[in-house]
């Protein structure tokens, strides 16, 4: 796995999925499939990044891993 990938924590429930990224405060996204909330964070993570860089934050950085909760 590459360095610097944040933690995704991935949860399913009655509506579909729910992804958190605990190191970026507020990123999260839902979806109806398991698919679409992995494309949701990464949408979420990337656009999270970008605004953090625009205004000249620093990254949080994590051990990279993808957990995923039953």
């Amino acid at each position: 796995m590459k360095e610097g990938l944040p933690i995704v924590q991935i949860e399913k429930d009655s509506d579909g999925y729910f992804a958190v990224c605990p190191s970026l405060q507020g990123c999260y996204a839902q979806g109806e499939t398991y698919e679409q909330v992995i494309d949701n964070i990464r949408d979420a993570i990337r656009l999270h990044i970008e605004d953090r860089l625009a205004r000249g934050e620093p990254i949080p950085s994590d051990h990279p891993e993808l957990r995923t909760t039953n």
